[in-house]
């Protein structure tokens, strides 16, 4: 215990400290313009002064606001700019993730429930200003995850670029619609609501385009990327008018699927009327009901819905495969691709990782309730259980193409009929590392290319180095170049290896991902065909 003399200093200490950082923010306008901002760790945004560090890799900024915190009245509203605050903030710790229940993810073992999570992450390496900027926006189902899931401090280096990751509101949080909220939305708004997470996003893109060139970044040369719902929402991004302008060039990495859907307006509301009910919000007021829940009441009350985002309104007046196909959407370029295996982590989930791998009997049941009566038929047919090691890899095969491959290759000629550039790759290393979660599960079970594997050889994925052997550290510096090149605004290249081809002129055409070892980079004409697209495309029409 400390002694009455030894705690009267210590309160001398920190008044002390105190002063010093007030009067040193009062001193660094001045001081700021005889600095060199591209090197410091201290830089003045908008909203103040943020201190981040210094690593091996360059300059990190961590947990900068961008929005006010989305509470009491500001829940389920669009969001508003952080306040400005005094002094200089401290910038070396991520801030809070949004609310979002536990997952097998590292660092996700308990649910979180705090509202106060719109902050965003800046890596920035030292040197010059002008730098092209990626901002990334992660996946978990728009339900889950941060932006401190991925730590881009490698890439920002050996690529040259600003990289920014974002905390965006997640479920019911950020996609809940209602008749209330679209009346809150009409008063000055588009009068519908469930959007509130793309709009957070396209808030940061604004602080962005204010502030990242006081990191070293160019504002007018930013790309937008994701993969999974992070990739969804870049797709979401394209079609969205109010979105024009804040991006130069768009990265979609697994998140076609469902051909970028949005949920039709009615089926929403309907949707968030079943909510309210569930958290007996039935009468009355129920949007000031549904505010005074506490936000562990809602993430319980959220499992069973589908939160995505909402079409009609200013924010997405019509369907993003509709908006891209007539032209409507950002003309931008795009670099859009996805995995070989990616149903495997889905089939995992659903069967082996339960104990309760898929048997022969069930398969038929299972194609059927995924896929409906006449495409599970035809999907029996078309991938017999005599090709496969068992039941689930059949199963998650077919998942796979239907979800994800055949999509992103429907998104490739969308795009290329509309005019717009869009670069197409599937990551095809089988031989990949199962991302952390599901490591120890990969002893006995082949998860192959699966959903999520390929970020792991740009970023470190949770901020972890990826076990990669000799030729995948190959493979992995050449994805660099390919994503980098072409965040600096040229097409998709890196040294001795095919260009990513454009899909405008190598129509199907895709660039294939591999090792060495077992053929290297490659340019593909046959992806369609592999993955079974004219089934699914059929099916999807």
């Amino acid at each position: 215990m400390r002694t009455e003399r030894s705690e009267r200093s210590g309160r001398i200490r920190t008044l002390v400290a105190a002063a010093v950082t007030t009067l040193a923010a009062a001193l660094l306008p001045a001081a700021a313009a005889h600095a060199t901002p591209h090197h410091d760790t201290l830089v003045r945004t908008g909203s103040g002064w943020v201190r981040g560090q210094q690593t091996d890799e360059g300059r990190q900024f961590l947990g900068i606001p961008y929005a006010q915190p989305p509470v009491g009245a500001l829940r389920w509203r669009e969001p508003r700019p952080a306040q400005a605050w005094h002094g200089v903030r401290d910038a070396t710790d991520f801030g809070n993730r949004c609310v979002q229940t536990a997952s097998w993810d590292p660092g996700y073992e308990d649910p979180t429930y705090t509202e106060d999570c719109l902050d965003l992450n800046v890596y920035a390496p030292d040197g010059s200003a002008g730098r092209p900027v990626l901002v990334w926006l992660h996946g978990g189902g728009l339900t889950a995850g941060a932006g401190a899931d991925i730590v881009p401090d490698t890439f920002a280096r050996t690529t040259g670029t600003v990289v920014v990751t974002v905390n965006y509101r997640l479920g019911a949080m950020g996609f809940l619609a209602a008749a209330g909220l679209d009346r809150e939305a009409g008063s000055g708004g588009d009068g519908v609501s469930g959007n509130f997470g793309l709009q957070d996003q396209q808030l940061a893109l604004r602080w962005v385009r204010a502030n990242v060139g006081r990191f070293g970044g160019d504002p007018s040369r930013v790309t937008i990327a994701g993969e999974s719902a992070g990739g969804r929402s870049v797709c979401t991004q394209l079609a969205s008018p109010t979105g024009r302008g804040l991006f130069r060039a768009g990265i979609i990495e697994s998140g076609a699927y469902g051909d970028c859907a949005a949920r039709a307006h009615g089926d929403a509301a309907a949707s968030g009327a079943a909510f309210a009910r569930k958290l007996g919000c039935t009468s009355g007021d129920v949007v000031g009901c549904l505010r005074r829940k506490s936000a562990k009441e809602v993430l319980e009350a959220q499992s069973g819905f589908d939160w995505a985002p909402v079409v009609g309104g200013a924010f997405l007046p019509e369907q993003p495969s509709a908006a891209i196909a007539a032209g409507r959407s950002a003309r931008v370029p795009v670099l859009n691709g996805a995995n070989e295996d990616e149903g495997r982590l889905f089939a995992y989930g659903a069967y082996d990782g339960q104990g309760k791998p898929l048997t022969a009997a069930a398969y038929p049941k299972a194609l059927t309730d995924a896929f409906g009566e006449e495409a599970g038929r035809r999907a029996r047919a078309a991938y017999p259980l005599r090709d496969y090691r068992s039941p689930t890899y059949a199963y998650a095969t077919a998942v796979g193409d239907q979800l994800m491959a055949c999509s992103a290759l429907r998104l490739d000629r969308t795009l290329a009929r509309s005019g717009l550039p869009v670069y197409a790759y599937e990551f095809a290393d089988r031989t990949s590392p199962p991302f952390a979660s599901i490591r120890e599960a990969g002893k006995t079970f082949d998860f192959g290319a699966t959903h999520v594997n390929e970020v792991q050889y740009l970023f470190k994925h949770f901020g972890l180095v990826t076990p990669l052997d000799a030729e995948q550290r190959v493979l992995a510096r050449q994805m660099v170049q390919y994503w980098g090149s072409f965040v600096h605004g040229s097409a998709p290249r890196a040294d001795g290896v095919p260009a990513m081809p454009d899909q405008r002129v190598s129509n199907g055409q895709v660039l294939s991902l591999r090792t060495a070892s077992v053929g290297g980079i490659t340019l593909s004409p046959a992806i369609h065909r592999d993955h079974r697209c004219t089934l699914w495309d059929a099916a999807a029409s």
